[in-house]
């Protein structure tokens, strides 16, 4: 650490690498998030900003370094919900479902809470589980797919 150096931004850098984490979890979780909808809705909340669909501009790099450009549209939800304790979550979902952004949102306000071991162990280990499970099994069905081309020298050309 360098003398001018804050001591808690180590700490503040792992607080945002975890809610990170989890923000990624319930983005990607769809369908597999309603289930938890009872348990998410049982506080009283309000919407700061309720479920709304919108765009936003996807960039990408050629060669994944090259100079960045405009490769699309895309579209998202977003959602801003107050549970009673102050206590704000933010939910941004690929496509169109409010459903799905109002439970991301629901979800990241009570992440942030005292009961966050509880939350993560009940709501984002077990999504995660999932998701990396989904994704194993579509490697292995595109792994199955995989074939390798061999350029052969026939020896004609001397």
């Amino acid at each position: 650490m360098t003398i001018n150096q804050d001591p808690g931004a180590a700490n503040d850098s792992a607080v945002l690498a975890r809610r990170q984490q989890w923000m990624r979890v319930l983005a990607r979780a769809g369908a597999q998030l309603s289930r938890y909808d009872d348990a998410l809705r049982q506080h009283e909340y309000r919407y700061i900003r309720p479920a709304e669909i919108g765009m936003v501009m996807v960039r990408g790099r050629a060669g994944a370094s090259g100079a960045a450009f405009n490769l699309g549209e895309m579209t998202v939800t977003r959602c801003v919900v107050q549970l009673a304790d102050g206590r704000h979550g933010y939910g941004y979902v690929a496509g169109r479902s409010k459903s799905h952004a109002q439970l991301a949102a629901l979800a990241d306000a009570h992440l942030q809470g005292e009961q966050q071991d509880y939350w993560m162990a009940s709501l984002i280990e077990p999504l995660q589980s999932e998701q990396m499970a989904e994704r194993a099994s579509k490697e292995a069905q595109s792994a199955a797919t995989k074939v390798d081309f061999v350029t052969m020298v026939r020896g004609e050309d001397d």
